[in-house]
């Protein structure tokens, strides 16, 4: 079973992830900002995190250039889930290196068939 890492600073976001992503066949790991993600990426693997873009204490953008230079998640497929659609912000993401973008809100379907796409479920 692969294991996904949702961070997003909404509980209401981070409960929809973890039901339609767990209906889906994946294990998901919950983290509230950039700073807790990187804190429990330190002692597990994952096969994608799926981040926004703004959240208090490490945003998106910051969360992936430091996933980016963690040893061990150098190559995790990172999907930023956000409101945004600025091009020059997805351009941000882009550059620190996101391997897609998907808006919010987010269809499931939509949403599983970009997850399936980075993180075959099987």
């Amino acid at each position: 079973m692969k294991t996904i890492m949702t961070v997003d600073d909404s509980a209401t976001v981070r409960t929809c992830l973890e039901a339609t992503l767990g209906e889906a066949g994946y294990r998901v790991v919950q983290a509230i900002d950039g700073l807790d993600a990187l804190d429990k990426l330190q002692d597990r693997a994952v096969d994608l995190v799926v981040t926004d873009l703004n959240m208090p204490k490490m945003d998106g953008v910051e969360l992936i250039k430091s996933v980016r230079s963690t040893p061990g998640h150098r190559f995790t497929p990172i999907l930023m889930l956000t409101s945004e659609s600025q091009p020059e912000l997805k351009q941000a993401g882009k550059q620190a290196g996101a391997s897609a973008w998907v808006a919010k809100p987010f269809r499931p379907q939509n949403l599983l068939a970009v997850v399936q796409m980075v993180c075959p479920a099987a």
